[in-house]
């Protein structure tokens, strides 16, 4: 008799795999109704027998929490969620069963562990995006299951981790302007919000320093009040490029360029990063770094199941490459003379 899995199960019932999960190891959250359908459907299919044949463990079957901070998330698909999508996808795959929760800004103030860990419902967590430092040493210090940091990175308290290659990427998009003819650039991005858009903005000025190229820090632009909206104030004098540490930030750019009657790419040009607009945004053609997502999901999967079987050891941080992708917000600067170079 071929393996039954639980995603089997939940196909046949029409439910997650989390819920048949539960449902089997007698967990909080599942109706009376829905829990004897999903027994009596594991019965009918053969899962139990399965079970002994095993030791009365079902083969291969983790249960992975996902914790997505509230300063994250909005009224439409963001980012994270999209990556939370693909990581839920892939984990069908791997006969796993994961479940998102969201940290509230109280959880997180005051110290509190996400549900699915007080109540042992999780077998390894991935975090994704940035959160409180102090949280974080909170989760290393209560918690035994293996972390993995999702799209954050620091060595001394979140070395586990699977980060895109921010640094690389942003590099890359500089020089693509550079080679366009373009030497006054600013950067947005409030650099000390997040490490990712701090590697970005690495990554811009080692471009620059290369080619010798002055940056006035009047072009290094913030793009979020304290509470992480997004807030743009363009300076007086213009540059000849933008380099925004997202998509998203680089769209709300161009909406206050065309205020001041700016056009883009006419007047001047503007790149992103992430190659990810939420649904129902107007798409703008903008040329951006494309972000791995499936990758990133499959890493920090793998990375987190590895620690779970004892493959690997904490404190690795792998990096997913992405790739340019060259859309309509980029001209050719002028023609111009600089010191003797066209």
């Amino acid at each position: 008799m071929a393996r039954v899995r639980m995603q089997d199960i939940a196909n046949q019932v029409g439910v997650s795999a989390v819920t048949v999960h539960n449902a089997l190891a007698g967990r909080k959250g599942v109706s009376e109704e829905v829990r004897e359908r999903i027994l009596d459907k594991a019965r009918e299919m053969g899962y139990f027998q399965n079970q002994k044949k095993s030791g009365g463990k079902a083969p291969g079957l983790r249960s992975i929490g996902v914790v997505i901070s509230e300063r994250y998330l909005a009224d439409y698909i963001t980012f994270y969620w999209k990556i939370y999508m693909e990581i839920a996808m892939e984990a069908s795959e791997q006969n796993c069963a994961v479940m998102a929760e969201v940290l509230k800004h109280d959880t997180e103030k005051d110290r509190k562990l996400p549900r699915f860990v007080e109540e042992n419902a999780a077998e390894g967590l991935i975090v994704m995006g940035e959160i409180d430092r102090e949280y974080i040493l909170f989760l290393k210090a209560n918690i035994k299951m293996p972390v993995v940091f999702l799209d954050f990175y620091n060595k001394d308290i979140a070395g586990d981790a699977v980060v895109t290659d921010g640094f690389h990427g942003t590099y890359l998009l500089t020089e693509h302007l550079y080679e366009r003819g373009f030497r006054r650039m600013a950067y947005v991005g409030s650099i000390h919000a997040t490490s990712s858009i701090m590697d970005r903005y690495c990554g811009f000025r080692r471009c620059l320093l290369e080619h010798g190229v002055p940056f006035g820090e009047e072009w290094l632009l913030e793009d979020r009040d304290e509470a992480g909206e997004i807030v743009l104030r363009l300076p007086e004098e213009l540059p000849e490029a933008f380099v925004c540490n997202c998509d998203l930030v680089a769209s709300r750019l161009i909406d206050e360029l065309e205020k001041r009657g700016v056009q883009v790419p006419k007047d001047c040009s503007v790149v992103g990063f992430d190659n990810y607009l939420y649904p129902g945004l107007l798409d703008r053609g903008i040329t951006t770094y494309e972000v791995d997502m499936k990758g990133m999901a499959e890493a920090a999967l793998r990375k987190v199941l590895a620690r779970l079987e004892g493959l690997n050891e904490a404190g690795q941080m792998e990096l997913v490459s992405g790739r340019i992708v060259e859309k309509k917000t980029v001209a050719w600067a002028c023609k111009r003379e600089r010191g003797g170079q066209w």
